[in-house]
């Protein structure tokens, strides 16, 4: 037997047009405009321009109406001044192109990438179909940066189980042998330190004994920048390290890299979402719409359409899709418009000055509290978006920092602390540098206490290497 209970629960349900305005509040400049392009393609309700307007006449004297093309031609009176004009008054062109097609679009190259030329190499050579085909498999076993990862007899067992004939290890040995003596010195390396010695093979120089000597015996302390070590080992002096450091500098860790690539690929420039205006003490906030197309809907069309029962549930589904998103734009300049004049006001000096020192920490909580919104509409408004300034672009999550406690009591931003890490090691003695333990008792010494991992860390997120890579002769 059944028994029914009868419960009340509260539960929190989130519809499916929420999901999309949320996923909409999270596209930048450039996808909104892609997403627009594709609704009017899609939508014929919707199409591009203002609303309508039924102003068709202008008022004049009180005897009546007169049209606006009328009240043109009262600027021509004096025809003496035109007479010679023998321009037609009909259009000499066209202009019916869309606006897709003055867009300025970016000549595509045609480029042949560095595996096709390395095997048009080895089919210059005098091989025959056996060696081509070996040649080729072993040009594609090869990585991004040129080296060669796989050993002669793995090579060997995967051209058998493809090709399905038997290949001996000595004839991949053979090819691989061709590949190292290729243009450009260092293919088909196995590792850094052989990379660096196939091309120290094709120098001439005082100094190419030796720097072949220390990578093939100290390449660790090198690496490690042992200096010391290094001289009393080789038995040279301050001066040859200082040459042979210089010389393989000059050597090219990667042999493919700044060649041509697999692929041509063309980077779009950024594209502020707001633009930040500054004039004396009043700071302008606004959106960047120029790239965004008005919306309206397309009466004529709706009212023409119709009829049958599915004709009408077909134009109603697309003037709510319509309304939908003409209303999602406007909440999406509301949302962000509010958002980043919240911004603007908490981080008022760095805007006013353009002082990274002046930044304020700042988190998503203390925007979303202030406007009374989630901080996950605030993490969307913000990810992905930049700012024009007087002062440059900016990244809207650069912003947003974490404060730190002086000793002084005052709560400073953690960008700030990395401007002064950053000014710590430029003055530095290059050849004695500073490790993260002094550079840790400095800063708390400027009134910045932090201990010395977090020092590590902002070092490594501004890209700054540790004291043992930093150290020079």
């Amino acid at each position: 037997m059944l028994n029914l209970i009868q419960s009340q629960k509260q539960t929190l349900k989130i519809s499916p047009a929420q999901i999309q305005l949320l996923n909409f509040l999270q596209l930048n400049t450039l996808e909104l405009e892609q997403h627009i392009k594709n609704e009017l393609e899609d939508n014929p309700i919707l199409e591009e321009g203002p609303e309508d307007s039924n102003e068709e006449f202008d008022a004049a004297d009180e005897g009546g109406l007169i049209t606006k093309a009328e009240d043109r031609t009262q600027d021509y009176m004096d025809w003496d001044e035109f007479r010679d004009d023998d321009t037609p008054d009909y259009r000499t062109r066209i202009n019916n192109f869309s606006d897709d097609d003055s867009e300025y679009t970016p000549m595509m190259a045609e480029i042949t990438t560095w595996r096709d030329e390395l095997k048009e190499q080895f089919h210059l050579l005098a091989l025959n179909e056996r060696q081509r085909l070996l040649s080729d498999f072993v040009v594609d076993s090869l990585t991004d940066s040129g080296y060669l990862n796989y050993s002669a007899g793995a090579i060997a067992d995967d051209v058998s189980f493809t090709s399905g004939m038997f290949v001996e290890e000595e004839e991949v040995q053979e090819i691989i042998q061709l590949l190292r003596k290729m243009d450009p010195p260092g293919l088909g390396a196995r590792d850094l330190q052989d990379c660096l010695l196939l091309q120290l093979e094709r120098l001439q120089g005082p100094e190419v004994a030796i720097s072949t000597k220390l990578i093939k015996n100290n390449f660790e302390d090198f690496a490690a920048r042992n200096y010391e070590k290094l001289m009393k080992s080789n038995n040279i002096t301050s001066d040859q390290l200082k040459s042979i450091v210089a010389l393989i500098g000059t050597l090219n860790p990667q042999p493919v890299i700044g060649s041509q690539t697999d692929s041509l690929v063309i980077k779009d420039n950024i594209v502020p979402d707001y633009i930040i205006t500054v004039d004396g003490d009043l700071i302008d906030v606004e959106l960047n719409n120029r790239r965004i197309p008005p919306l309206k809907i397309n009466k004529s069309y709706a009212k023409e359409v119709g009829g049958t029962r599915a004709a009408n549930t077909y134009v109603n589904s697309k003037l709510n899709a319509a309304n939908w998103l003409i209303e999602a734009i406007q909440q999406r300049e509301n949302t962000m418009l509010k958002s980043m004049r919240t911004i603007v006001k908490l981080q008022e000096d760095y805007f006013k000055t353009g002082n990274v020192r002046l930044l304020k920490p700042m988190v998503l909580r203390d925007v979303a509290e202030r406007i009374n919104m989630d901080v996950s509409t605030i993490s969307r408004v913000t990810s992905g978006k930049y700012a024009q300034t007087p002062f440059g672009v900016i990244h809207l999550k650069d912003l947003f920092t974490e404060g730190v406690l002086t000793q002084s009591g005052e709560e400073v931003s953690n960008r700030q602390i990395q401007l002064v890490l950053a000014e710590l090691v430029s003055k530095e003695d290059k050849q004695h540098p500073f490790n993260d333990f002094q550079l840790a008792e400095m800063l708390a010494e400027r009134g910045y206490p932090v201990a010395r991992r977090t020092v590590a860390k902002y070092r490594e997120q501004m890209d700054i290497q540790a004291a043992s890579l930093r150290r020079v002769l």
